[in-house]
């Protein structure tokens, strides 16, 4: 006799609630180029639990030395949503469940809940495992009914279930029939392979829950691109637990991303998957777990990418203005998102409209199609505006009524060579004015730009100390024609930020210094703007000594 489960355990989970069940900290992690120490592992899933995740997967104990330590430290947290789960296979066909040393790591983890995968496919029962069909049925349900007998909640993944039913679809259902013998709560049937196609996913779901009166759940790969696609299939034919990974990570193509199938499951299909609210924290999330994983987040994933709810053409423009939901499926704050406006030179009046509106600036009545004139001729010439906002912030403020620059340059000279004995030298010399005054500086640095940056800030920082807090933390170099060698046109985009936030600036010229200029001196001088709009903010803690 099976124990009962225990407490809010017992009894079916309601038909409109769909149990999440996250697998980044196993699955995710075959993904090629991701490494993740025990404490990340930790952190990760601190970040699920609050999120409001059911499940989540702590990796194979036994496997390796990192998920027993895993497993060890999380005994030791109070989660407060999720359950963690270990993860295993099916003991092995010459063993007795209790003599499984893979069996016995799983029980040694001290979870709740352990999910065995076992095989479905009769190819694989006899290729792979190299036993009898008969033995594979005893192996799930022995399994399953040992860990049961010590008290476990067991979620059965049933490995290459879609394949294995189109090669033999009642011995594959008898591998489910099993599990539910020994006891498994949920029955998991995964599209390992991941070349199943939606329509085939939903049909197969339906005729299992014809057969088997048990709760089911989904599991898909992303060989085919369609693991969120067979997902919401299976949640449409019956399903309701389903596997993923945050942003999709995983082996080969990755796993079905749970970061566009809750909000599909929530926004269109009108089923729970988390606490009341925890949606809006979806995007945090998803750029959080790319953080510590060390990966770039996708700015084109559905719901949570940055370009998300991005809009550059002009007539899309024009229409949001007049109707915000004209061109965006959802409100992107439902998500923890926001929309922007990309400006190119694509961009209509629109455009600019409504980046002044996002930063704050009055335009004067015209100026709007002054400034969209200038960017659309700086574009021909090499200048890209879409990452560059600050930029476009620049060439708005300089329209408005009353912007005066904290700076203009008069001119600068820079001296780059090399003497014997001591390398490489760089030299640059400025004159700027700042209000009725002009400044000239000097300042030496290990590059050309390094030392006009130096130059700049020493001439600035008596008059706006605000300038030791603005760092350059970024800067690109793009070659837009290599047909023209080293007279190309050069794009350089620079990255920088102060204390509160960061923002991006360009310049595009045949001379790298002069596009280097142009850049560095724009994201100056927004910074520098930012400063006087909130000069509270800006108190530099640096000593004057430091300055570049």
């Amino acid at each position: 006799m099976n124990p009962p489960l225990n407490g809010a355990e017992q009894g079916p989970r309601p038909a409109d609630r769909v149990d999440i069940y996250d697998t980044t900290l196993r699955d995710g992690t075959q993904r090629e180029g991701i490494s993740l120490a025990c404490e990340d592992k930790l952190q990760i899933a601190r970040h699920l639990d609050a999120f409001g995740i059911t499940f989540i997967e702590g990796g194979w104990p036994g496997s390796n030395p990192k998920d027993a330590q895993f497993f060890e430290r999380a005994r030791d947290i109070e989660w407060k949503h999720a359950k963690i789960a270990a993860f295993g296979s099916t003991r092995r066909a010459s063993l007795a469940p209790e003599d499984d040393p893979g069996l016995r790591a799983l029980l040694a983890a001290g979870t709740s809940v352990c999910t065995i995968f076992g095989k479905s496919s009769t190819q694989h029962v006899t290729a792979v495992l190299r036993t009898t069909l008969d033995e594979n049925l005893r192996m799930i349900e022995e399994t399953i009914a040992f860990l049961r007998a010590h008290g476990r909640r067991v979620v059965y993944d049933a490995e290459h279930f879609f394949d294995g039913f189109a090669l033999d679809r009642s011995y594959a259902t008898e591998t489910l029939r099993a599990a539910v013998r020994g006891g498994a709560e949920v029955v998991t049937l995964c599209d390992t392979n991941g070349g199943s196609l939606p329509w085939q996913i939903e049909a197969v779901v339906a005729e299992v829950k014809a057969k088997l009166d048990h709760p089911l759940g989904i599991h898909a790969h992303n060989d085919g691109e369609c693991a969120v696609a067979n997902s919401l299939a299976a949640v449409r034919a019956g399903a309701r637990h389903v596997q993923g990974t945050i942003n999709g990570y995983g082996e080969r193509c990755g796993n079905a991303n749970l970061c566009a199938i809750i909000p599909n499951l929530e926004l269109k299909l009108g089923l729970a998957a988390l606490p009341d609210g925890a949606l809006r924290g979806i995007t945090e999330l998803s750029h959080y777990v790319a953080e510590v994983a060390n990966l770039a987040p996708d700015d084109h994933m559905a719901y949570v990418g940055r370009s998300a709810f991005a809009h550059k053409g002009g007539v899309h423009v024009a229409a949001m203005r007049r109707e915000p939901a004209s061109y965006q499926h959802i409100d992107p704050a439902l998500v923890g998102n926001a929309m922007r406006t990309v400006v190119s030179e694509l961009s209509g009046r629109g455009n600019l409209l409504s980046k002044a509106e996002e930063f704050g600036l009055e335009v004067k009545a015209g100026a709007e199609v002054e400034v969209l004139e200038q960017i659309k001729e700086r574009e021909a010439r090499g200048s890209s505006f879409e990452a560059a906002e600050a930029s476009v912030a620049l060439l708005l403020s300089r329209s408005s009524p009353g912007y005066q620059p904290p700076f203009r340059l008069l001119d600068f000279k820079v001296i780059a060579g090399q003497r014997e004995g001591v390398g490489t030298f760089a030299e640059a010399m400025i004159k700027i004015a700042v209000g009725d005054e002009v400044v000239i500086t000097a300042a030496e640095g290990s590059g050309p730009v390094n030392a006009l940056d130096g130059a700049l800030r020493k001439a600035l920082a008596p008059v706006f100390p605000a300038v030791r807090d603005i760092q350059l933390v970024d800067y690109k170099v793009r070659i837009l024609d290599g047909r023209d060698g080293t007279s190309a046109t050069t794009r350089v985009l620079i990255d920088s930020r102060d204390a509160h936030r960061q923002w991006s600036t360009v310049g595009a010229s045949t001379n790298i210094i002069d596009a280097s200029w142009h850049a560095l001196a724009d994201g100056i001088e927004y910074g520098l703007t930012l400063a006087a709009r909130e000069p509270e903010q800006y108190t530099s803690t640096l000593p004057a000594s430091e300055v570049a």
